[in-house]
C-alpha cells in the first residue's frame, strides 16, 4: 500500500509562548472539561483574531 499523502493544511510550525502554570493547568483542565484541546482552542484564538483584523 503507498504511503498516504500529507494530510492538506498540515501544521507545519510552533508557537511557544511562556505563561504560569496555575494558568496554564487551568487552561488545560478546562479544556478537559469542555472535551476539546488546548493547541485546537490556541489555533482557533489566532485565526479569529486574524481575521477580525482584516489579515485573513
Amino acid at each position: 500500500m503507498a504511503k498516504k499523502d500529507k494530510k492538506a493544511g498540515k501544521k507545519d510550525s510552533q508557537l511557544i509562548l511562556r505563561l504560569s502554570k496555575e494558568d496554564r493547568d487551568a487552561f488545560v483542565e478546562l479544556c478537559k472539561e469542555l472535551d476539546t484541546s488546548a493547541a485546537r482552542e490556541i489555533r482557533h484564538f489566532i485565526r479569529k483574531f486574524l481575521k477580525d483584523h482584516g489579515k485573513r
